[in-house]
């Protein structure tokens, strides 16, 4: 270890790939829906999410995360739209596309079973085990998985007022201590049906079940995620804890999304699910040269 870079988060093994320290992990958002609440990444058609998944892989993505339900308050997608919307989209992307991952944004089971059959590398959870057979599904049909952290709320639903008690001199620690909890309890389950603790990954799950105080505070205490011991995942993209500090809609959020993908790039975070995938790219490709993991893709000055 360099003195004074913070130790390095957990390796990430899914399929036949291992992500160490060298590589911190892109995942593309991809949404089969019309209503994402960022408008240039509903992709409505085949056509569109096909073009979409091409775009990522070539501008740096691992891995591309497909949703077929928006996250947020909308109409009813029942599950047989949402596999209608999803899975086919799995199988072209593992045909077109073999190196690259696919991981599929669900939190029912029967979504991730039928995904997981047509070739699918991950589950991302984003609903803290609101289903309990999801994870089973994953494990039967050797899939890594997301063990996320909602403070309770239900599936589709937003937060209100949601406080988190603690002992701790920070009153902020609360959420951090129920994350910890939430995210370790979940993991261990996922290890305990045979999924490689490698391929368990935990997110803290920015805004959902939390104000904005709690989400830039959990971006503060990613250590806290890292010494889990698990490769932990950021789905920081354009989200509003970054509006609502910022002041700014959706469209214009790209630059506090990279301060606050730098700051937990730093800290050991190594999975970040992202709507601009270039721009992440160099961000995490800078952060680890600086960490001293990535040598330069070119150093001259100075010798030549």
């Amino acid at each position: 270890m360099i003195p004074g870079v913070p130790a390095p988060g957990a390796p990430l093994r899914l399929r036949d790939r291992t992500f160490d320290a060298g590589r911190l992990v892109v995942m593309a958002v991809v949404n089969r829906t019309p209503d994402s609440f960022y408008a240039p990444a509903r992709y409505g058609d085949d056509a569109a999410a096909d073009e979409a998944v091409a775009r990522a892989a070539g501008e740096g993505a691992d891995i591309v995360d497909l949703g077929g339900v928006r996250a947020g308050r909308g109409p009813v997608v029942s599950v047989e739209e949402e596999i209608a919307r999803v899975v086919p989209l799995v199988a072209r992307v593992r045909a077109r596309h073999p190196d690259l991952l696919v991981s599929v944004d669900t939190w029912r089971s029967p979504v991730a079973r039928a995904a997981g059959e047509a070739g699918a590398d991950l589950v991302n959870d984003t609903w803290a085990g609101h289903d309990p057979e999801l994870v089973e599904v994953a494990a039967e049909l050797g899939m890594g998985v997301v063990c996320s952290h909602t403070g309770g709320v239900r599936p589709r639903t937003d937060p209100f007022r949601v406080q988190y008690p603690t002992d701790a001199v920070d009153p902020l620690d609360g959420v951090v201590e129920d994350v910890v909890s939430t995210v370790s309890a979940g993991a261990a389950r996922a290890v305990s049906l045979g999924i490689d603790p490698a391929s368990v990954l935990v997110d803290p799950t920015h805004d959902f079940g939390k104000n904005t105080w709690h989400s830039l505070h959990l971006v503060r205490r990613t250590q806290a995620l890292v010494a889990l011991g698990h490769p932990v995942l950021m789905a920081l993209s354009r989200k509003d804890f970054v509006g609502e500090t910022l002041d700014l809609a959706a469209d214009d959020r790209l630059e506090g999304t990279l301060a606050a993908t730098s700051v937990a790039a730093w800290l050991g975070a190594r999975v970040f699910r992202v709507h601009d995938v270039r721009s992440t790219r160099r961000t995490l490709d800078m952060v680890a040269s600086i960490r001293g993991e990535r040598a330069p893709a070119r150093a001259v000055r100075g010798l030549v």
